[in-house]
């Protein structure tokens, strides 16, 4: 079946050498906070319409208030108002599928911006267009969130190149810090004779 949607999915993530983008609590260790990496990804989402996350993930840059989102959450059956967000949609994707949520919205075929939580990343792992992985060297979160559902069973870069996304080059954001970048995008299918 022919996948519908107009807009791209990007996902944006950085990550401490063994794949993990929080502590066991959830927390987003200042070991993993770069400017070069803040600056990035405040200028990755102000190219989307839509920031999809869970209710443990969020974006603190001075755009964030302006930008329609998507918050995953199982609390609801399927679609609900935010309470307090005119801008964000509740969406359990148990209860409705990610056009229906878009639909909701009322942004059908919005770009979007994914950035996290494990579950929320690994939802999107067959339908991105770009995922943007940050790793940050010499920082370890033994027990910690991983960045998708199967690491640090197997590496990011492992569960990316499965699902058909392939690496562009390196790009280093810190050298001083070894920070370094690398967008994964989705394998063109070749064309049909």
């Amino acid at each position: 079946m022919a996948d519908s949607r107009a807009g791209r999915i990007e996902g944006y993530a950085i990550i401490s050498e063994d794949g993990m983008l929080a502590t066991a609590a959830r927390i987003m260790p200042d070991s993993l906070k770069f400017d070069a990496d803040q600056h990035f990804f405040e200028h990755g989402l102000d190219g989307v319409d839509v920031v999809v996350h869970g209710r443990h993930s969020q974006e603190r840059q001075p755009h964030s208030h302006l930008r329609h989102r998507l918050m995953l959450t199982r609390s609801i059956p399927a679609l609900a108002a935010h309470p307090s967000n005119e801008k964000a949609l509740l969406w359990n994707p148990a209860g409705a599928s990610f056009e229906q949520a878009m639909s909701a919205l009322g942004m059908p075929g919005a770009n979007v911006g994914v950035i996290g939580g494990p579950d929320v990343f690994g939802l999107f792992l067959d339908r991105y267009d770009i995922f943007h992985l940050s790793r940050v060297p010499n920082v370890r979160l033994p027990g910690g969130r991983p960045v998708f559902p199967g690491v640090p069973a197997r590496t990011p870069e492992d569960v990316l190149a499965s699902r058909g996304l392939v690496p562009d080059a390196q790009q280093i954001l810190d050298p001083a810090q070894g920070l370094t970048m690398v967008s994964w995008r989705r394998a063109t299918k070749p064309a049909a004779d």
